[in-house]
């Protein structure tokens, strides 16, 4: 695997709607939920999303803080709702920020909680990146058991984050490729929250094509509410299949290897208003 060079980090993006939605009409802005975060190292799927030293080579090492936020809104009682969420990121030339744009319509079937929407992924500056998936999720919680959330997101581009499309030059395609994950979380203790999570990832056969297989992700770990919207969260995170994704951190071919499947111990910081 090639890594695509860094530019500056564009964190504008949320500061701008941030204002927009503290200057919306009060009657407008009770259906805005906002969000902003800090993260030691920035994993999609279990990956490494900052993985570009000075060189342009894979980048080793466990503190890769992200910058993160988003926000979304609800219309009214509907179910429907748009958001968008941001992080910076640095993997791909030319580019580091991934903005996402979602909109979808949640209902309740019984004692489930349902939601059905699209999600575009959008990196500017280097658009091979770019990438549009359609979702499906199932939530079920239960006072004693905890809640367990369900989701499939199905690839519906040729291009995937890279590794297929016409946008990065290559006559592969990533469609069709599936995200099947399932998330659990139990309250400990007052303010305390057991978090878990597995996923699997299997790609287009055309991606598999380039010795880049279908592999499993986890997380393991615990968030601790402070009160007011402020959550402390610290998990184990990381992904199987590891020498496959590996990537040279430097030129020659002694160079040593990095893959962005490494498991880490990541800590976030997040508030949500």
């Amino acid at each position: 695997m090639t890594f695509p060079t860094r530019t500056a980090l564009p964190v504008a993006l949320s500061t701008a709607l941030l204002a927009a939605c503290m200057a919306a009409p009060l009657s407008a802005r009770a259906q805005f939920t906002g969000n902003i975060a800090l993260t030691t190292n920035y994993k999609f799927r279990g990956q490494d999303q900052d993985m570009l030293n000075a060189g342009g080579f894979a980048k080793r090492g466990a503190f890769k803080p992200a910058v993160q936020g988003g926000l979304d809104y609800a219309f009214g009682d509907s179910g429907w709702y748009v958001g968008n969420w941001n992080s910076s990121v640095d993997w791909l030339r030319g580019n580091s920020l991934e903005s996402d744009l979602y909109g979808g319509y949640r209902f309740k079937a019984g004692p489930f909680d349902l939601d059905l929407g699209a999600l575009a992924y959008v990196y500017p500056g280097n658009r091979s990146g770019n990438t549009r998936e359609l979702y499906a999720s199932a939530g079920y919680g239960d006072e004693t058991l905890g809640q367990f959330t369900l989701k499939y997101s199905h690839t519906v581009s040729r291009d995937y984050f890279g590794y297929a499309g016409a946008s990065g030059g290559s006559g592969l395609s990533g469609r069709g490729t599936g995200y099947l994950n399932l998330a659990y979380s139990r309250e400990l203790a007052p303010h305390l929250t057991l978090k878990a999570s597995v996923g699997y990832t299997r790609m287009s056969g055309d991606i598999r094509s380039l010795g880049l297989p279908s592999y499993a992700d986890y997380l393991l770990g615990a968030a601790w509410d402070f009160g007011g919207g402020l959550t402390l969260t610290g998990a184990l995170q990381g992904a199987t299949r590891q020498s496959a994704y590996a990537a040279a951190t430097g030129p020659g071919v002694g160079a040593s290897r990095y893959s962005p499947n490494h498991q880490r111990f990541i800590a976030s910081l997040a508030k949500s208003f």
